[in-house]
């Protein structure tokens, strides 16, 4: 593997950073909520999981079902009842997530995946805004 720029070059192909783009605006309800992304439930390249009642985001991935080394970020800039706006790009070696108040939480693309076939979206949130690009 090359890095060329902004590209990754993998044998003949070329990668692009943003691989994907994921526009959120939600409100919060609840104390909790996820946002997984990766081939299947049982394979995530990203799991991103603020926790209120723990004042943490969680970031973790799953390989066949089994849950890997998770990264917590103890910097949670939004609370139950706000209406909250974030940005999700899945870069050719990370996920970054761009908070509202300019923020990044960052975690490794540790599977090496350059295309995303599943998303999960669950909890307390009501989604106002979504664009994936």
């Amino acid at each position: 593997m090359e890095e060329v720029g902004g590209e990754m070059c993998v044998g003949s192909q070329v990668f692009q950073d943003p691989l994907l783009s994921m526009h959120m605006i939600f409100l919060m309800l609840l104390y909790s909520f996820s946002i997984n992304l990766g081939c299947s439930s049982r394979d995530l390249a990203f799991h991103f999981n603020p926790r209120f009642n723990e004042s943490v985001i969680v970031c973790n991935s799953k390989c066949s079902d089994s849950w890997q080394t998770e990264l917590r970020d103890r910097h949670l800039p939004f609370f139950r009842g706000c209406t909250v706006k974030f940005f999700i790009e899945m870069l050719s070696d990370k996920f970054r997530v761009k908070l509202p108040d300019g923020h990044e939480v960052c975690f490794p693309n540790r599977h090496g995946y350059r295309n995303i076939s599943y998303v999960s979206i669950v909890g307390g949130l009501k989604i106002i805004s979504f664009k994936l690009t």
